[in-house]
């Protein structure tokens, strides 16, 4: 078992300890969008004792050899596995879920609004974040997923790669993980309102369901982002990195070919 370190990033640790995102997603720990502070910072930020946060992932780990539980390694895995398993599960999830919590939520505010006004505010915020996922998630699909496929089977096989209309990757990648801090902030919003989704006494099913799958829409998406932020867009930004790097390699002395590759 590694060595767990409180000044390695958040990010760093979700990456390498497959049971750390359960344990920054109990805390409360952004590992997604806030991964660049270390542990300790982020301990430090969110009011909790590091060396608490270090014996529960530490704790969270023993328990997972014991049960000889495994983890997929995505750090390892090829990029369009990676992309499968971001658009078949959490894609699809998010597909799913939007259209019945935003039913569930005009629903619950309908009912419930006089009582408790916030709910029409929860509603219009997870409306927002709904429409923005969507709007992100076709970008993702049609637009930087499949070039990012692409430039993996092109250094596989040592082929060119038609250059995309928007030059380098990394400039598509700043702009999804804005996106990510943005849908990041709406997810913080909608904890707010519902006073960290406390169900009051005279809550309905519907009431209680709207809440239950709310938690459970951040904590998917908290993995999705992670998936993308830490891990995809990192690597798909070095495999580029070293594509070009290969062909400034392969060029005539005095005649480098990287601006018409």
């Amino acid at each position: 078992m590694m060595t767990l370190d409180s000044k390695k990033t958040v990010r760093e640790l979700a990456v390498e300890v497959p049971s750390a995102t359960s344990v920054f997603q109990k805390h409360g720990i952004d590992f997604c969008c806030g991964g660049h502070k270390s542990l300790a910072e982020a301990c430090q930020a969110a009011k909790l004792p590091v060396e608490s946060v270090l014996e529960d992932l530490s704790a969270a780990e023993a328990d997972r050899f014991a049960r000889s539980e495994t983890y997929k390694d995505w750090s390892r895995e090829a990029l369009s596995d990676l992309i499968d398993q971001i658009v078949n599960k959490h894609h699809a999830y998010v597909q799913a879920e939007n259209p019945r919590l935003n039913a569930l939520a005009l629903k619950v505010a309908g009912k419930h609004g006089p009582n408790h006004p916030e709910l029409n505010a929860v509603q219009s915020t997870f409306e927002a974040l709904a429409e923005e996922l969507r709007l992100h998630m076709m970008k993702e699909e049609q637009v930087l997923f499949p070039y990012i496929s692409r430039l993996e089977e092109a250094v596989i096989g040592g082929e060119p790669v038609v250059p995309p209309p928007f030059g380098q990757v990394e400039r598509p990648v700043q702009k999804m993980m804005q996106e990510h801090d943005g849908a990041g902030d709406l997810l913080r919003k909608l904890r707010d309102l519902t006073d960290d989704y406390r169900i009051p006494d005279d809550a309905c099913m519907s009431y209680r369901m709207l809440y239950n799958g709310l938690v459970d829409f951040e904590s998917d998406l908290h993995q999705h982002i992670h998936l993308e932020n830490n891990i995809l867009f990192p690597r798909a930004v070095a495999l580029e990195g070293d594509r070009h790097a290969a062909i400034v390699v392969e060029c005539a002395p005095g005649h480098c070919c990287i601006d018409q590759n």
